[in-house]
């Protein structure tokens, strides 16, 4: 069974996602209280109808659902740590960053607990074009699940606490690396005075054809093999040599190409001749 669309909600934690939250919830109608060791940073919630709880007993006791926003797991347990009494009965959502061990060590702090990673920026929460990521109690999930997606997109991954973590920081390593290879190249192509806006586009066009290759890797990843159905490790190894000397030509760094070709030579090394780029996962794996 499902909240009801007017269940109350306590946001802890005012940063700037926190207030997102909070505003978020507000918008959809849910009684809101909110607290933040800072009181300042709930004037303007508290002026769109939020209530501002003198104490961290008094906000978790307000409502079914604790959300907790806050800087690190440290702080979560600092918070809440003395107020265990007061959450039982209620759902803590953890949405605060954090690694895997630390979601399922705070997960200690009450038998209805979910954690969480938001995948957007705090402009966006309330939308669906954010999505957030959900483990842990999967009965507590399903009972506020409504709730909880009026902050955006919501999936649930199991009842591992710490899935959520790891999907975060999985998806985040996509993102740092698509944008590390993009600045690379901007700085690359830069060298020959072409401005990165008119690079960008085919860079996005690029990464949405790599996206196919992403499908049918995983494909061969989960399989456990890797036939070279487009290209062999030797070719790829060839080209990546090209862009080490272009990048060392042009006085470009070139770290991020020479640790790509290092990986690819590892894999070679490591028995995976003749193989698709997908057999680099066994290097990750500490097993080339």
């Amino acid at each position: 069974m499902t909240n009801t669309p007017d269940e109350s909600v306590t946001v802890i934690g005012l940063g700037l996602m926190g207030q997102a939250l909070a505003a978020a919830f507000l918008t959809a109608g849910h009684p809101t209280t909110v607290w933040n060791r800072t009181p300042g940073k709930a004037a303007g919630l508290v002026e769109r109808g939020a209530v501002l709880a003198p104490s961290v007993a008094d906000a978790v006791r307000a409502s079914s659902l604790v959300v907790v926003c806050l800087t690190d797991a440290g702080a979560v347990r600092d918070t809440l740590g003395p107020h265990r009494a007061e959450l039982a009965g209620r759902t803590l959502v953890n949405l605060t960053s954090g690694t895997s061990g630390e979601a399922r060590e705070l997960a200690a702090l009450t038998a209805s607990y979910v954690d969480g990673a938001i995948m957007a920026v705090p402009e966006v929460i309330g939308s669906p074009e954010a999505f957030l990521l959900f483990s842990g109690s999967q009965e507590a999930f399903d009972r506020h699940r409504d709730s909880l997606g009026r902050l955006g997109t919501a999936t649930f991954f199991g009842t591992d606490p710490g899935l959520a973590s790891l999907y975060d920081v999985a998806l985040l390593g996509v993102m740092w690396g698509t944008l590390n290879a993009f600045l690379h190249g901007a700085a690359l192509l830069g060298e020959a005075k072409v401005e990165a806006s008119a690079f960008a586009p085919f860079a996005s066009q690029w990464v949405g054809s790599v996206t196919g290759f992403i499908t049918a890797y995983a494909a061969q990843i989960d399989r456990g093999a890797y036939p070279a159905e487009d290209a062999t490790l030797e070719t790829h190894l060839a080209t990546m040599k090209y862009l080490v000397r272009e990048s060392a030509a042009a006085g470009v760094d070139t770290e991020w190409p020479a640790r790509i070709q290092a990986l690819t030579e590892r894999a070679i090394e490591g028995g995976h001749a003749g193989t698709s780029y997908a057999s680099l996962v066994e290097v990750f794996r500490g097993r080339a």
